[in-house]
């Protein structure tokens, strides 16, 4: 499994990275959705995990994106927020099960990892 992990959050989102690949996940990381387009052209990856309130391009843009140059891609969405709103948007485009609030436990991200690429 590759990953790439997505969140303005460095010191959060770089830990994260750290954490799976101390249980055998490959884990990329990126600040932005810039970076995250670039990384996706010279690196294919099983899945994306995304904040969801990313500056400049949102979440769910970058999911699209991301989409289009890798249709079998799987993602799940992070929010720190947690606004009807937000949840509205963001398990319409992943699913209930595939939209966590932050913080989360790495244990329980791992198991929304399987399930969405169908190994749990």
């Amino acid at each position: 499994m590759r990953v790439l992990l997505v969140d303005d959050e460095e010191e959060l989102v770089s830990t994260m990275a750290e954490r799976l690949s101390l249980r055998g996940i490959e884990a990329d990381w990126v600040t932005s959705g810039e970076e995250a387009l670039k990384r996706a052209e010279s690196t294919s990856y099983d899945l994306a995990v995304l904040d969801v309130k990313i500056p400049r391009m949102s979440g769910l843009t970058l999911k699209t994106k991301l989409q289009e140059r890798n249709p079998e891609m799987k993602f799940i969405f992070l929010t720190g927020h947690g606004s009807e709103d937000d949840f509205r948007a963001g398990t319409a485009e992943a699913g209930e099960g595939n939209y966590l609030v932050k913080p989360v436990h790495i244990e329980s991200l791992i198991e929304k990892m399987k399930a969405a690429l169908g190994a749990g």
